[in-house]
């Protein structure tokens, strides 16, 4: 007999035991189910496990329609990663991975582990044309971006739903991350913003200066008055 904790309902977040059926707050209808990383107990519906903090994947559903491959135009199919569910082209072999998954696999050794020993990364047949494609979901034509500015990997992004990636795109990713592309591209852009702001220190300190000189009856390119009297008084005294 599994032990009865209480938990939070995921619809309104009220405490309930997890032998509940129903929230007796809200009514909605409650099952538990065990988490992927520490098999801590929590309702399925739930954004993250009330044990270990970890961010839960909606379990695959192989009649949940995917939507079409903004390719090739034909249905997406369930393609399963460990604990992690994403979307594939049968014919072009491209995945759909929505936001948070992506997050998962870009923050975590093991999920990246799971999709190299997964995902193929074969070339495509024949190289992707350069040109905006539609989110398999909402239809809007995506954004293209080299991903973390520098590695070279161009996809697919809708904010709102996913990423896409080409066929050898997802495990060039984690290459990238995997060898500090990510760390380097920080720190490179940490010395970007620390030049900026000495750059603009200057220019204020600049400014600040040529004010000073107006407000002394000069013209911003002359000497202010009390630096012109001393060097008269050194040449006549």
């Amino acid at each position: 007999m599994s032990k009865i904790e209480a938990l939070n309902c995921p619809n309104c977040g009220g405490n309930v035991a997890s032998d509940s059926s129903f929230c007796r707050f809200c009514g909605s209808r409650l099952k538990t189910a065990a988490c992927a990383k520490c098999l801590g107990l929590m309702f399925v519906g739930a954004k993250h496990c009330t044990h270990c903090g970890e961010p839960v994947v909606p379990i695959a559903n192989p009649d949940r329609k995917l939507g079409k491959c903004p390719r090739c135009s034909v249905g997406l199919g369930p393609f399963a990663v460990d604990d992690m569910t994403l979307g594939q082209c049968g014919r072009c072999e491209g995945l759909w991975i929505d936001v948070p998954t992506f997050e998962r696999v870009c923050a975590d050794q093991e999920k990246q582990a799971a999709v190299l020993r997964t995902v193929s990364g074969t070339q495509p047949m024949t190289p992707a044309k350069i040109r905006y494609i539609p989110c398999p979901e909402c239809s809007d034509l995506m954004n293209r971006s080299n991903f973390a500015r520098s590695s070279g990997v161009i996809i697919d992004t809708c904010k709102q739903h996913g990423i896409w990636c080409d066929a050898d795109e997802l495990p060039k990713i984690i290459e990238f991350i995997r060898t500090g592309g990510i760390d380097r591209q920080r720190d490179k852009e940490k010395l970007q913003l620390d030049e900026r702001r000495r750059e603009i220190i200057e220019l204020e300190q600049r400014e600040a200066r040529r004010s000073a000189m107006r407000d002394q009856g000069g013209t911003g390119r002359s000497l202010p008055t009390t630096s012109v009297r001393e060097f008269l008084k050194l040449i006549f005294d």
